[in-house]
């Protein structure tokens, strides 16, 4: 059976939150060589846990035909959220220009849940 574009999309957006998540946690000096330094090594990997369980979620909601209204809140709360902080910290020189490369790929990602979520049946189950 072919899966629909949501299901597409969370289990792409799932398998990115987790890989990125659980980066830092792997190698934090690997992250940092792509970043840049970080001065709260436990901060960043409190964020990276928690990215990598939404995308776990995402991964397990992908499982249904149809995403339910909590996973579309979830994946675009998610992606804007993240998105947003990403362009205002990269703004402020706090963190590196890296950062607005994720941020173009989190508002793809809104932009593509958007126009799934339209799509010719647009109900939630």
């Amino acid at each position: 059976m072919a899966r629909s574009p949501a299901q597409r999309l969370g289990l792409a957006q799932g398998l990115y939150f987790v890989a990125t998540g659980v980066w830092p946690l792997v190698s934090m000096r690997a992250f940092e060589r792509v970043t840049g330094p970080k001065t709260d090594d436990w901060l960043v990997r409190t964020v990276g846990v928690v990215v990598a369980v939404v995308g776990a979620a995402l991964l397990a909601g992908a499982r249904r035909r149809r995403p339910s209204p909590e996973q579309a809140v979830l994946a675009l709360g998610s992606s804007l959220g993240l998105a947003a902080v990403e362009a205002v910290e990269v703004g402020r020189g706090r963190i590196s220009r890296i950062y607005l490369a994720d941020a173009v790929g989190e508002v793809g990602l809104a932009l593509a849940w958007l126009a799934a979520l339209r799509g010719p049946r647009p109900r939630f189950r």
